[in-house]
C-alpha cells in the first residue's frame, strides 16, 4: 500500500506551525542571556540495567561503534551510540575478567588494552563479537599498592605504543615497583622502552597532529595544581619519584632524585638548575578550571564541532566538566592559554572520544574518584548546535601584552575601553608538599588596548614587563560583540614560559590604570577565620571572629568535656556520619586526614553545608589562602585544608541550642559528598 500523502491543506498548517514554532524559539533565545547548553547539547547514551559502567576506556570503531573498557574489568561494545532510527544503543559484552583495565585502543580489528600489570590484546576470531584469544603482550611487575594505575596504550604512526604507570601511594607518591612514575614505548613484541619520566598520576595523553606528547597531571605532591606538559624523549615532569630506575642501562636521562630540591621556588625558576626539568605548557588553576584533570582530544573533526579546529579539548574527573586550550610555540617551546568550556556531565570525566558525526563521546566514572556530577557512571555525546559561541578564541603572546582573538566581531566601543578588562598574574610553588597556594599575585595594570579594524582581536598592552613562568588571568567581562552579546565565558588563563619577540607597540600612559577586580589582592585579613590562643572563648559561646582555636584554652583547667575524633574514608567521605555533643559542652575535635587528597572539616549550622561548600568554590584564586572556609555566619568552627596522612585539633565550645548541625568538606568538589551530622543535645 503506498505511503498517504497530507492533503495541500494540512502541509500548509504544518508548514504555518513549524514557522512559528521557529520564529518564537528564535524570540526565546534573543530574550535570555545564551548559556552553554543552547551551543553544545548533552546526550546521555542509557545504559541497560546491571551493567555497571564505570568507563576507564573508550575507542570508536571504524564502522561507528563504541568500545568501552570498564573498571570492574570488562570491554563492552555499543552499537547505535548515536541513537538513531529507534534511538536505542544495543550493548554486547566482548571481554571480561581483566584487572581494572584505564585504557581501551582498537587497531587492526582487535581490542588492546592496559591492565594494572599487563598489556592484553583481545581478538574475536570467530566474529561473534565476543573475545575468545587474550594475548600478553607485555607486563611489568606490581607492589601491591592501591594507587598503581596503568593506563593507555596509545598506538603512535610507527606501530609502537605508549602506556603511562601511576605512582604508588606510602603518605606521597611513590615507586615501589619498576617504571612506576614513568612513560614507557612498547612494540607489538611486548618490548619496553622507558619514555620520560617524572609522572605522578598520568591518566591521559595523546599524540597531536604534528607530533608532539602531551600528557595531564593532578594537583598532588610535587605538583601545585592541575597541569598538561609536552613530553619528548628523556624528559622529567617534575615528580622525582620515578628517578628510581635511571640507574638502569636503558634510561634516557641520569637525573637522581637527590638532585632535585624542594625549594618551594617556582618550577619556571628551577628549569634552570634542574637538569631534563620540563616545566609545563599549561596551568589549570586549581579549583577554577577543575580538580583532576583528564583526558585530552584534540579538535580534528574540520569544523564540525564548531570553530576551534585544531585546538584540545581537556576534561575533568572532579569537577565533571571540559576546558579548552590553545597551543602556541614561543622561542620553540609550547605555552598557552584554557578556557571553560562545557559543565554539567553526569559524572566524573577520565576519557573523550570523537564520533564518526564529529560529536564527542565523553566516558564517565565516579566510585572512589568522586565528582561533581552525582551519577556513579555514565556516557555522554556533546553535540554543536551550529551556533558560534562568542568566546575569546585565542590569546596569543606579545612583546608587550597579549592579543585576543575572538569567535565574533567585537563592539569598538566596548572592547576599546580599559574598564573592560583586568590582567593578573602568579604562580605556584614547586615543592614536595601536596599541592601549592597561588603564590606571588599581583595585578598587570594595562596601558592601553588596540582594537583591529575587523574587530576580530585585540591587542592588550601592559603597563609593566610581564614576568615569565607566571600564569596571567585575562578577564574580558565587559567586552560585547557587534550583536550585543557578552562573552559566554570572559576569563582565559594564560602559562607564560616565554615573552614572544617582536615589535612593542607605542601608546600613551593612560590616564587612570584599569587595576581589575581585586580578585588577585592580598587575602591576609579576608580568611574565613582567625587562628586563636583559646583566651577569648573560655566557657562562653564563640564569636564570629574566633573559628579555629588550635590550642586548649587556658581556663579548660580539667580539659575538655569531650573528645570527638574524625577521620576520613575512600571515596570522599569522612569515617562517622553522625556524632554527638551536648549543648554548650566544651569540645576538642580531632580530624586525622587518613586520605591521600587535600580535605578540610568545617562545622556550620543546621541545614547550610552545600551553600557554605557552594560558596567555597566561589573563592577562585583566593580559595587556598583562605583554606576554602568562606567568610559566611554559617561557618561555626572550621580546621585548616589539611594535607594527606596529617592531623588538626580545634577547640570550642558546642552550640547552646539544639539541632542537626553539620559537618563538611569544603574543598571544592567534595562538599556535595563529604557531610556528617554533629547532633547537638541537652
Amino acid at each position: 500500500m503506498a505511503p498517504e500523502l497530507p492533503s495541500s491543506k494540512n502541509m500548509k498548517h504544518k508548514l504555518s506551525f513549524l514557522f512559528f514554532s521557529l520564529f518564537f524559539s528564535a524570540a526565546a533565545l534573543a530574550q535570555r542571556p545564551l548559556t552553554e547548553d543552547d551551543y553544545y547539547r548533552l546526550i546521555t547514551v542509557p545504559v541497560p540495567e546491571g551493567v555497571q559502567l564505570e568507563v576507564g576506556g573508550m575507542a570508536v570503531l571504524p564502522d561507528g561503534r563504541l568500545g568501552v573498557s570498564t573498571r570492574r574489568g570488562e570491554v563492552w561494545l555499543i552499537s547505535n551510540p548515536y541513537m538513531k532510527g529507534s534511538r536505542q544503543p544495543q550493548y554486547k559484552r566482548f571481554a571480561y575478567g581483566l584487572h581494572e583495565p584505564l585504557g581501551l585502543a582498537y587497531h587492526k580489528g582487535a581490542f588492546w588494552a592496559t591492565q594494572r600489570g599487563e598489556l592484553t590484546k583481545m581478538i574475536d576470531t570467530d566474529g561473534d563479537d565476543e573475545a575468545n584469544e587474550y594475548q600478553s603482550i607485555a607486563k611489568w611487575p606490581l607492589s601491591g599498592n592501591y594507587h598503581e594505575y596503568s593506563y593507555g596504550p596509545l598506538f603512535m604512526p610507527d606501530g609502537d605504543m605508549l602506556i603511562t604507570l601511576n605512582l604508588g601511594w606510602i603518605g606521597h607518591g611513590a615507586s615501589l615497583a619498576k617504571w612506576r612514575g614513568w612513560m614507557l614505548k612498547v612494540n607489538e613484541k611486548g618490548e619496553l622502552k622507558p619514555y620520560a619520566t617524572g609522572l605522578r598520576s598520568p591518566s591521559s595523553y595523546r599524540q597531536l597532529r604534528d607530533g608532539s606528547i602531551f600528557y595531564t597531571e593532578n594537583q598532588g605532591d610535587w605538583v601545585g595544581s592541575g597541569r598538561m606538559t609536552h613530553l619528548e624523549l628523556g624528559d622529567f615532569a617534575g615528580n622525582p619519584e620515578g628517578l628510581k630506575w635511571t640507574s638502569e642501562p636503558d634510561s634516557p636521562l641520569k637525573l637522581k632524585m637527590e638532585d632535585v630540591p624542594s625549594t618551594g621556588k617556582p618550577m619556571h625558576d628551577m628549569v634552570k638548575s634542574v637538569p631534563n626539568l620540563k616545566e609545563p605548557a599549561i596551568w589549570f588553576p586549581h579549583t577554577i578550571l577543575g580538580i583532576s584533570t583528564s583526558d585530552i582530544l584534540e579538535d580534528t573533526t574540520a569544523n564540525r564541532f564548531g570553530p576551534f579546529d585544531g585546538q584540545l579539548f581537556v576534561g575533568d574527573q572532579g569537577h565533571s566538566k571540559i576546558m579548552r586550550v590553545f597551543l602556541e610555540k614561543v622561542e620553540g617551546k609550547y605555552q598557552g592559554a584554557v578556557f571553560a568550556f562545557r559543565s554539567g556531565f553526569q559524572s566524573g570525566i577520565l576519557r573523550m572520544a570523537w564520533g564518526l558525526d564529529g560529536s564527542m563521546f565523553v566516558g564517565q566514572t565516579s566510585r572512589g574518584w568522586s565528582a561533581t556530577g552525582k551519577d556513579p557512571f555514565g556516557v555522554q555525546r556533546l553535540v554543536w548546535t551550529g551556533l558560534t559561541p562568542f568566546e575569546m578564541k585565542a590569546i596569543r603572546s606579545m612583546p608587550d601584552g597579549f592579543e585576543v582573538e575572538f569567535t565574533q566581531p567585537v563592539d569598538k566601543k566596548t572592547a576599546g575601553d580599559l574598564a573592560s578588562y583586568s590582567l593578573n598574574s602568579f604562580t605556584y610553588k614547586y615543592h614536595k608538599i601536596y599541592g601549592s597556594p597561588v603564590e606571588d599575585a599581583r595585578t598587570v595594570p594595562i596601558r592601553g588596548v588596540v582594537v583591529a579594524d575587523n574587530g576580530l582581536k585585540v591587542r592588550i598592552v601592559a603597563d609593566t614587563t610581564l614576568r615569565e613562568g607566571y600564569v596571567h588571568e585575562l578577564k574580558a567581562e565587559g567586552v560585547k560583540s557587534t550583536t550585543g552579546l557578552a562573552l559566554l565565558h570572559n576569563t582565559g588563563y594564560y602559562t607564560l614560559n616565554h615573552i614572544a619577540p617582536g615589535t612593542k607597540l607605542t601608546l600613551a600612559a593612560p590616564a587612570k590604570h584599569n587595576h581589575g577586580d581585586g580578585a588577585m589582592a592580598s587575602n591576609a585579613s579576608g580568611v574565613g577565620a582567625t587562628v586563636g590562643k583559646g583566651k577569648a572563648i573560655g566557657g562562653k559561646p564563640q564569636t564570629s571572629a574566633v573559628k579555629r582555636v588550635t590550642e586548649q584554652p587556658a581556663d579548660w583547667t580539667n580539659g575538655p568535656d569531650q573528645v570527638v575524633t574524625i577521620g576520613t574514608v575512600p571515596g570522599l567521605k569522612f569515617d562517622k556520619a553522625q556524632v554527638e555533643v551536648k549543648a554548650g559542652s566544651r569540645v576538642k575535635w580531632v580530624f586525622n586526614n587518613n586520605d591521600d587528597m587535600l580535605h578540610n572539616c568545617v562545622i556550620v549550622k543546621p541545614s547550610t553545608a552545600n551553600a557554605v561548600g557552594d560558596a567555597a568554590l566561589k573563592l577562585n584564586l583566593n580559595g587556598s589562602k583562605m583554606q576554602y572556609v568562606p567568610v559566611t555566619p554559617n561557618v561555626l568552627y572550621h580546621t585548616n585544608l589539611m594535607q594527606p596522612e596529617s592531623s588538626e585539633s580545634i577547640y570550642f565550645v558546642a552550640p547552646t541550642t539544639p539541632g542537626d548541625y553539620q559537618f563538611v568538606c569544603t574543598f571544592p568538589g567534595h562538599h556535595t559528598l563529604m557531610q556528617g551530622i554533629m547532633k547537638v543535645v541537652k
